[in-house]
């Protein structure tokens, strides 16, 4: 008897393969995220895009808070345009990260999204900052 998972049959494992593949391009997780921090060198900008307030209440330390509407051209000028940002927003039920992302592509920069968010950085037990260190003004 068929059911919602079995309904539609899974992809061919090439498929699924080259999906997941490039899902990595795209993509990362809270985790590597966190050790990719603490290594002193992450090779990317961790941008926070929600909004001021609630970057103020909790933060992930080293982020810039960059709403995704405030992603513009003079605002990102002063990076290289090889700079590899990765975006978060509140969690999953969230698209903050992604319209980031979106603006940052369309700004030219290499981007990725953090998946899960603050939901998913707390999720694994790491700490939030509750400053406003690396606001933007």
């Amino acid at each position: 008897m068929a059911n919602a998972v079995t309904a539609i049959p899974a992809a061919a494992p090439a498929q699924a393969l080259a999906h997941f593949q490039a899902q990595f391009a795209f993509e990362t997780d809270c985790w590597d995220t966190c050790e990719a921090l603490q290594s002193g060198e992450p090779g990317f900008v961790l941008v926070d895009t929600r909004s001021p307030q609630l970057f103020a209440r909790g933060h992930i330390a080293g982020a810039i808070n960059l709403p995704h509407r405030k992603i513009i051209a003079s605002r990102m000028s002063p990076y290289p345009p090889r700079t590899l940002f990765v975006t978060y927003c509140a969690g999953p039920h969230c698209n903050g990260a992604a319209r980031g992302a979106l603006r940052l592509a369309e700004l030219g920069y290499p981007v990725k999204l953090m998946a899960g968010g603050i939901t998913g950085w707390l999720d694994e037990g790491f700490e939030l900052q509750r400053s406003a260190q690396g606001a933007v003004a």
